[in-house]
């Protein structure tokens, strides 16, 4: 995967940010249950410590955002649930999502022209906080760098678990979280990881990746730590099962108003199992004295050096189809990982 070339941008931004005082944009928005549109906006000026960003890429975080095209987002979580920068309230119509790579064309020097991954909805312009936005590393394609969230998420997974060198570490689930928590499991010393899923398309993704890939029936017992993140009542049976004595299970999946049974009257007191949640809007408790929410976002984008990740973006398509994009993904994404959407270069 070759990197985008902008040309001369430093010049460009000077003169757009002179003629352009007020600028025209796009957004996608969310405005009932499964139903979805592009609306025009204008931004105002920025301010002298605000970037202007022109998205190059966006990505669709399948799992949330079904939650939230489906109207299935509980009510007591409506406030916890927001993104960074959305707008609008749930359940409908709302402005969504924090996956957004783009090219800064305003603002303070040391970020002109320079590709950042920001926490925005799919957008074709936006002004946020200079602060807001995490420049890419020059040797990062802006493309792959649409998977900096889910790696965040990642990261924090794995330090909620506190994995112990040698341990034995299956995944549950083989979605792009799942797929990036199973990768950097597999990158501690004497660890053996399996990444479990039903779905056989699965298992080149996993041999890309370096670890094991297991049909459900065919997994091993006994694990030392269970990470769950099939987002499916079955999926947390078959991690429950997998568990070792005094075993840790890893409750990734984030399951919206759906209620979920789990068998806790067969091997769970027996076993003493433990089951603990993990989710990325708080940095996990070992490591909170020392880290913030940029400092974190920072390392999973080190850690995008890696071109092996390349193999977890599975589409790509256009901004302005993204409403039926989205209904499609949800209906039929079975074989879906990170969907990429690409903007217009203008």
């Amino acid at each position: 995967m070759t990197r985008l070339m902008h040309g001369s941008s430093t010049g460009y931004t000077a003169r757009f940010s002179r003629i352009n005082n007020i600028m025209n944009a796009e957004a996608f928005w969310i405005t009932g249950v499964r139903q979805a549109e592009i609306r025009n906006l204008t931004l105002p000026p920025a301010t002298p410590t605000q970037v202007t960003v022109r998205s190059l890429y966006s990505a669709i975080s399948r799992g949330t955002e079904s939650l939230v095209f489906n109207g299935t987002v509980p009510p007591s979580e409506y406030q916890r649930m927001r993104a960074p920068f959305q707008e609008g309230d749930f359940p409908f119509p709302v402005k969504y999502g924090y996956i957004n790579v783009g090219l800064v064309e305003a603002g303070p020097e040391h970020l002109l022209g320079k590709e950042v991954f920001c926490l925005y909805p799919h957008q074709s312009r936006y002004i946020v906080a200079a602060d807001a936005v995490t420049p890419i590393p020059s040797n990062i394609p802006a493309a792959r760098a649409v998977l900096c969230a889910n790696l965040e998420t990642a990261i924090n997974a794995l330090w909620d678990a506190q994995p112990n060198i040698g341990d034995r570490i299956t995944v549950v689930g083989a979605g792009v979280v799942g797929c990036l928590v199973a990768w950097l499991a597999a990158a501690i010393p004497g660890c053996e990881v399996e990444l479990v899923d039903i779905n056989r398309h699965r298992e080149p993704i996993a041999q890309e990746l370096g670890v094991d890939f297991k049909l459900p029936a065919q997994a091993s017992h006994e694990r030392d730590l269970v990470i769950h993140a099939s987002a499916s009542e079955q999926g947390l049976q078959t991690a429950l099962e997998l568990a070792g004595f005094e075993a840790t299970i890893l409750e990734l999946s984030w399951y919206g108003d759906k209620a979920v049974s789990i068998p806790l009257g067969q091997a769970f007191h027996s076993q003493r199992l433990q089951i603990r949640s993990s989710q990325v809007g708080q940095i996990a408790p070992a490591q909170r004295s020392r880290w913030d929410y940029q400092r974190r976002l920072a390392l999973a984008m080190r850690l995008l050096e890696d071109a092996t990740l390349d193999c977890l973006i599975s589409g790509e398509s256009d901004f302005r189809t993204l409403p039926e994009t989205l209904g499609q993904l949800v209906s039929k994404g079975e074989n879906v990982l990170c969907h990429r959407i690409r903007y217009h270069q203008t």
